[in-house]
């Protein structure tokens, strides 16, 4: 029997997006534009000052974004820029992608695109790939917010190592100092028990355990953490690492031999306390997505294709029952080729022989070696530590 054209073509030309595949298959409804199959309906004409590049097999958005922006992690803005596309994990090659600034005529693009091969003609008809779940067109939106990147934390080492500590504020100093008083008696984490405040906020000062000879410099900016709890694997038991809490910004202001002066800079998450550690700090672009619609909940995996699949590890500060709006951390991360923006839907096992039921969907705003962090973005019910999950 004829096999339908494009499944051949599919498998064929089909360039992966930014992420891995999707759990739910490609987009079945193929369509020949021009000289090619794609999915979408990609535009015609361009606004003044594009520049485009059209799809060649084997791109990816992850791949452009490193090569016409420097940084891979700005995928979604070349998502954000081409709205035709409704799935960034689906991209085929002779479409048109806007990636940069630069003059195309309709004569240049068609010179671009590339050229069709005999095997692409061939026709197929396993009638694999699922229902495509998302089929917004809308433009893409903002997967969280920055409170969520600088006021969460990560799953490190269990003694992971810092380069510098908080190991005085000025609050410590503004007791008068009275023959035989309090100073020094008795020193805790919080600092010594005469201080005039435990814990600082924006705008006021501390003291860091190193200065010229460790590498310090004045304007460098650091973010303030502490450690937290050990984190397990609900599934296995094995030992993760430790929880570890971003508490807000440490600007340096001046340095000295041994020691430095710093302020606390911008908005705090949490009191920054005497013994806090400092990381550097790295700005994160805040992934961008189309979540569009979740899982349809009569339409579940399989339990046997959620075998060994992703699992929440952790909730944000240890908490247990987590709903939408929740920061979430995953056992999958870089090495796992995760990326902001992933789309993951959330699982519960059901009695034995019945399907998981579909419980949320998150999105993965930033990436570890080994974890992610994440937004619970839609609930349907309690989400908690150990439920499965399985990519859009």
């Amino acid at each position: 029997m004829a096999r339908p054209k494009h499944f051949v073509i599919l498998l064929a030309c089909l360039s992966w997006g930014a992420g891995a595949a999707t759990a739910s298959g490609p987009p079945r409804d193929l369509h020949e534009v021009g000289d090619h199959w794609t999915a979408w309906d990609p535009p015609v004409e361009f606004p003044e000052g594009s520049e485009v590049h059209v799809i060649q097999r084997g791109d990816t958005l992850w791949d452009l974004s490193a090569r016409f922006h420097g940084d891979a992690y700005l995928w979604p803005q070349i998502w954000e820029l081409n709205q035709y596309i409704r799935d960034s994990h689906w991209i085929y090659p002779g479409d048109p992608l806007i990636v940069g600034v630069q003059v195309v005529t309709p004569g240049e693009l068609a010179q671009l695109r590339p050229q069709a091969t005999d095997s692409e003609s061939e026709t197929s008809d396993d009638g694999f790939g699922m229902l495509n779940l998302d089929s917004s067109r809308s433009a893409p939106q903002a997967l969280g917010n920055k409170s969520d990147l600088y006021c969460s934390g990560f799953i490190g080492e269990t003694e992971e190592q810092f380069g510098y500590r908080i190991v005085g504020t000025e609050y410590e100093a503004l007791v008068p100092q009275f023959r035989g008083g309090l100073k020094n008696i008795h020193k805790g984490v919080f600092g010594t028990v005469d201080s005039l405040r435990f814990g600082v906020s924006t705008g006021d000062i501390v003291y860091l355990d190193g200065g010229r000879s460790a590498g310090l410099a004045a304007g460098q900016l650091f973010t303030a953490v502490q450690a937290g709890e050990k984190v397990f694997h609900p599934s296995s038991g094995d030992l993760l690492g430790r929880y570890y809490q971003q508490l807000g910004r440490i600007r340096i202001l001046s340095v000295q031999a041994e020691t430095a002066i710093g302020e606390v800079s911008g908005d705090v998450c949490a009191a920054i306390i005497v013994g806090s550690y400092l990381v550097p700090f790295e700005e994160e672009p805040l992934p961008l997505g189309r979540p569009g619609s979740m899982r349809p909940k009569n339409m579940p995996s399989s339990m046997e294709s959620l075998e060994g699949s992703p699992v929440i590890v952790y909730g944000d500060g240890g908490v247990i029952s987590l709903a939408a709006d929740h920061v979430v951390y995953i056992d999958r991360g870089e090495s796992d080729d995760v990326v902001p923006g992933d789309l993951f839907t959330i699982y519960r096992p059901n009695r034995p022989g019945l399907p998981p039921v579909v419980i949320g969907e998150l999105a993965v705003l930033s990436v570890h070696r080994s974890t992610s962090v994440a937004k619970i973005l839609e609930s349907r019910f309690p989400i908690f530590v150990g439920d499965l999950l399985e990519l859009k």
